[in-house]
């Protein structure tokens, strides 16, 4: 049986925006690894740690397979769905050629605000990277992601990004990143950034693809424990 852990704890949810607010806790909660991959959902357990009844709490837990966080089996309930080779080998493709699009097409569409926030986001991530800071560098990455894409003015791209994006996501989190590939995933991230800047739709859209592919090459090797087999990372995109 899986036991959270409490000292983990974010508290009780409030009424407000309660459907939103618990998926996103759940979602966080199993991107961090605090419900692992492979375990059981404890439903008795998250309803008396939120304060909510089982309804909701299923209502999200939907949610979330549909995200490809969880799986819902009959009878037996949710269950924290695991990455797999063939899971990486199908989706981050997908979201590569998706991210690169979304950002070909941000440089058309982007207001300059927007470049801005970007960029500056882009800065306060290569802090917390010089400074080792892990969390909050893949929360200021997964924002600047998210502006790429709501950048590119496109609704139906914004969709089909957001249904891979529990796989990828997920991934982009739990990858174990050697000094040698976060060096070099944030010389990517400085490249996007001044790619966007100059409107460079076609380079934007090279780094992007890049920087997923390479990213799926260090999960890959995190996931099933592979040796390289001559798909190694490009070092210098």
């Amino acid at each position: 049986m899986n036991t959270i852990a409490k000292n983990t704890d974010p508290g009780r949810i409030s009424h407000r925006s309660l459907h939103d607010e618990l998926v996103e806790r759940l979602r966080e909660m199993i991107m961090t690894g605090i419900l692992p991959a492979g375990s059981r959902v404890e439903e008795r357990e998250l309803c008396e740690r939120f304060g909510v009844s089982r309804t909701p709490l299923r209502e999200s837990l939907k949610v979330l397979a549909t995200e490809g966080y969880v799986t819902l089996v009959p009878r037996r309930g949710a269950w924290v769905a695991a990455l797999s080779e063939d899971d990486l080998k199908e989706a981050f493709p997908i979201m590569a050629a998706l991210e690169a699009l979304a950002g070909e097409m941000a440089c058309a569409n982007a207001t300059d605000a927007e470049i801005d926030y970007i960029d500056r986001l882009t800065r306060e991530m290569a802090e917390h990277y010089q400074a080792g800071r892990r969390d909050p560098y893949f929360e200021l990455n997964q924002k600047i992601h998210l502006a790429i894409a709501e950048a590119a003015r496109n609704p139906t791209l914004w969709r089909m990004q957001r249904s891979l994006d529990g796989r990828v996501r997920r991934g982009r989190y739990q990858a174990n990143i050697s000094s040698r590939r976060w060096e070099q995933a944030m010389d990517e991230h400085f490249r996007i950034a001044s790619a966007l800047r100059a409107r460079d739709g076609a380079q934007a859209a090279e780094l992007l693809r890049l920087h997923l592919q390479n990213k799926s090459y260090a999960l890959r090797a995190t996931v099933q424990e592979i040796a390289p087999t001559g798909d190694e990372p490009i070092d210098d995109p």
